[in-house]
Order: structure tokens, then sequence, then C-alpha cells
């Protein structure tokens, strides 16, 4: 497995801002990922209620909160997958309401819930995944990352029989596979085995280092600390508060998370 270094307080974690503000923006670069007001609603259900979000290239952003805040929904919007209702929402500068294919073909996403297919194998994954993407000598990445994520001695078994945890380091896998520009981690580290979590760890330091944009979905504040630079806490479909990673430290950090859940 390769060595990454990590530092405590996320992958190149910039310090804290005063205030509770998140870590300043790099001078003069635009963001990757620049959500003003996002709206989402289901028939009269508002799953999104006015979420700001600025994630920017060489940088990881976890989303954070509790099951039904709108980390799911907001990750599926970037995705391509679910429309704005409203509010402005670009990624790479397009809009995504008439360019999600455009934004779909730099990123990568791996869902919440599904995305594989019970019955192929993941190395058949792999295979489509780098046809449909036009990869070229593609064999020897997909063998080492396999292995990584310990899945290389199930590569040709189907994954209608994989558990949980087995689903979830596939899912991530197909996402980061291709090296994306923008790279979608919805819940990654849900049922991962310590040895799991480790590689996503690596996948998220890897793509930061070649100058990716992460986003990261987790209710889990202490692998969003060691995975993120900053973090965007939502609530009830809303963003409460945009913080650096150094603020969620500890019990202080334990104790600051939890009054914003509240």
């Amino acid at each position: 497995m390769r060595q990454v270094t990590r530092h405590t307080g996320g992958v190149n974690a910039a310090p804290s801002a005063p205030d509770g503000a998140a870590a300043a923006a790099p001078p003069h670069t635009r963001p990757t990922v620049d959500l003003r007001g996002l709206v989402v609603r289901f028939g009269d259900v508002e799953a999104v209620g006015g979420v700001d979000l600025a994630a920017y290239a060489g940088r990881a952003t976890a989303l954070l909160g509790r099951n039904g805040a709108g980390k799911s929904t907001t990750m599926r919007v970037l995705a391509g997958v679910v429309p704005p209702t409203a509010g402005h929402a670009e990624v790479f500068g397009l809009d995504l309401r008439r360019e999600s294919l455009a934004v779909r073909r730099r990123s990568g996403y791996c869902p919440d819930v599904g995305g594989l297919v019970p019955r192929a194998t993941p190395w058949e994954h792999l295979q489509l995944s780098a046809r449909l993407r036009r990869l070229t000598g593609w064999e020897p990445r997909a063998r080492e990352v396999l292995e990584r994520f310990e899945l290389g001695d199930v590569a040709h078994r189907v994954t209608a029989g994989f558990s949980h945890g087995m689903g979830r380091r596939l899912s991530v896998v197909l996402a980061a596979f291709h090296e994306p520009e923008l790279l979608l981690l919805d819940e990654p580290f849900d049922g991962v085995d310590p040895t799991g979590v480790e590689a996503t760890l690596e996948v998220i330091a890897d793509a930061c280092a070649r100058g990716a944009c992460v986003l990261v979905s987790t209710h889990l504040r202490e692998l969003a600390v060691e995975a993120c630079s900053t973090a965007v806490v939502l609530r009830g479909g809303a963003r409460v508060a945009a913080l650096g990673a150094g603020d969620l430290l500890g019990e202080d950090g334990a104790r600051a998370y939890r009054s914003l859940l509240d």
C-alpha cells in the first residue's frame, strides 16, 4: 500500500479562521464548487433550504450533519443526479442546470447507497468505467487500487454477495479510478473496516495532492477532521456553520459540533 503523509486537522489543513469562519479561500482563486442559496424540493418537501458552499481545487471539504440534514441531497445535486430547485449552483464555472453532463464528465461520485451492478464483478465494473471514459492502459492501475482496498481476492466475484463495507470500498474505488477533477464521496466510511478507512483517506490525500477538489459527506466528526481541511455543518437542510478543521478537534471541537446540531 502506498504511504501517504497526512496531518491531524485534515489534508492541506489551513489555520482556523477567526469567529468560526471557514479557512480562508486561496487568494485570486475561483471555487470549483460554488453553491449559494441552494434549494431542493421534492413536491411539498424541502430537502435543502438554503445551502451556501464554496470548495476549492487541492482541498478536501467535509459536509457534516445528522441523517436528514441535506448532505446527500446536496451531493446528488453536485453529481448531476438531482436538479436544483432554486439558487446558484456552479461547478467548474458551469451552470449545473444547463451543463450537468459536462460537469459529470470531470467528476467521480460515490453515492451513499447503491451504484453497483449486483451481477457484475469489481473487475467488470472497472472495465466498464474504463470503456465509458476511453481510458487506455488502465489494467495495472485497476489491479493496484483493488489491492489497496483489499478487493483483489474478490475481483472476479459478483458483487451481489458483498458485505455493506465491501460495497462501500468498491464504490470509492469506482469514483476515484479515473482521477477526476471533482471527487464526491457520500458517506464513504459507513460500515467500513479500518483498512478500508485508511485506503479511503489515502485516496482523498492523493486527489488533493494532484489538485482535485474533494467533498466528503459524513456524520463522523473525527474522520471528517482527519480527511478534510474545512467543514460545512448542515442542519435541517440548511448550512449552520463553516469551520476550519482545527475548530472541530478534541473535546472542545466535539462540544462545538454538538451545539451546532441542537
